[in-house]
């Protein structure tokens, strides 16, 4: 039996990235790295670990989307909604600080 890593974050939870200082909302997480290697080796300079979790974010004031290693995150506590082209299409409401998914897409 194989274990899965525990995720630190969750999809609708807004986090900051302490390398590159944006902010974001997980819109999709990842137990392991889940990209190509030719990805890894021409994107992931500081070759974070592929046996953590990885996050799909949406970042702030951008149309971006980007792939995280968890150890660059950490929560984003300004409890300020994401400014993003797409928030509707994964995202119901925002209360308290963290998006709802969608429980009801056609």
């Amino acid at each position: 039996m194989t274990l899965m890593p525990h995720s630190a974050f969750f999809i609708g939870q807004i986090v900051h990235h302490k390398k590159f200082d944006y902010r974001g909302v997980i819109i999709d997480v990842d137990a392991t790295f889940n990209g190509t290697e030719e990805w890894y080796q021409q994107v992931a300079l500081s070759r974070p670990r592929k046996d953590k979790p990885w996050y799909h974010v949406l970042v702030d004031n951008s149309n971006q989307l980007t792939y995280v290693a968890e150890r660059h995150l950490e929560p984003d506590l300004s409890k300020k909604p994401v400014n993003h082209p797409a928030i509707a299409m994964y995202f119901d409401s925002f209360e308290n600080g963290v998006y709802t998914v969608w429980t009801h897409r056609q």
